[in-house]
């Protein structure tokens, strides 16, 4: 993994990098493009560093193909090229492209392992969505998997891993919380750990490489200080 200091004092982690696409760590609390706070995002960070190491004139063309929401941190590819970039989106359409997430949530599940399939209901308002009835006006279809990787009694509170199979709005934090499982640190949907950093984090990514169509899986772990401390113990997550 290589590492740099970028002007904008965030360290950028780059896990893979060629000639077609780069995957990087996105640290949390950066926004995966611009938004209206103006904060630097990671389309601009990344874009910086290529500029610097390949000493380009101009503009770098990155292509976004997924993104992360602010607060997780975590695994994310991005496109060097516009061919890699269609190409990625495609794969996402197809359900080619997986998503592994770590997850710390509230309270002992009854099963070690399961299936959450909901509709959702996002309020362009509040920014929050919801869990509703399949026949609800604009809800959307979202499934997840989890296995529990680690329970604490005495903190009550469970390690899930999760395969996420559709990309909705919030979907982990609104699936879990909507059964009584919030995630350690969200506040938005009724988390314990009130000012703690959400624990959510998107820690393995599979894709097809556009070129090649090699399978190939990224991985990232958070740093296991503070809340993330409860990973040590679990096996066959590096």
């Amino acid at each position: 993994m290589e590492e740099r200091k970028l002007e904008n004092k965030i360290k950028l982690n780059v896990i893979y990098e060629d000639n077609h696409i780069i995957v990087v760590e996105k640290p949390v609390n950066i926004p995966s493009q611009g938004d209206k706070t103006g904060d630097i995002d990671m389309l601009t960070i990344i874009k910086q560093y290529l500029k610097e190491k390949y000493n380009k004139p101009g503009n770098v063309y990155l292509g976004l193909v997924h993104r992360l929401d602010r607060p997780v941190g975590g695994v994310m590819v991005f496109a060097k090229t516009s061919k890699a970039a269609a190409r990625l989106s495609e794969q996402v359409r197809e359900k080619i492209f997986r998503k592994k997430y770590l997850v710390i949530v509230n309270g002992k599940f009854k099963d070690n392992k399961g299936v959450l399939e909901d509709y959702l209901l996002k309020n362009e308002k509040t920014n929050m969505s919801r869990v509703v009835t399949e026949e609800t006006k604009s809800a959307k279809y979202a499934k997840l998997d989890y296995e529990v990787l680690k329970y604490d009694s005495e903190l009550n509170l469970s390690v899930l891993r999760i395969n996420l199979y559709t990309g909705r709005h919030h979907q982990i934090r609104v699936q879990l919380s909507s059964r009584g499982h919030s995630i350690y640190g969200d506040q938005k949907y009724g988390g314990r750990g009130h000012g703690k950093q959400i624990c959510l984090w998107a820690y393995e990514l599979t894709i097809q490489h556009p070129i090649t169509k090699e399978e190939m899986s990224f991985k990232a772990l958070p740093d296991k200080e503070k809340s993330w401390k409860i990973l040590d113990g679990i096996k066959g997550l590096d």
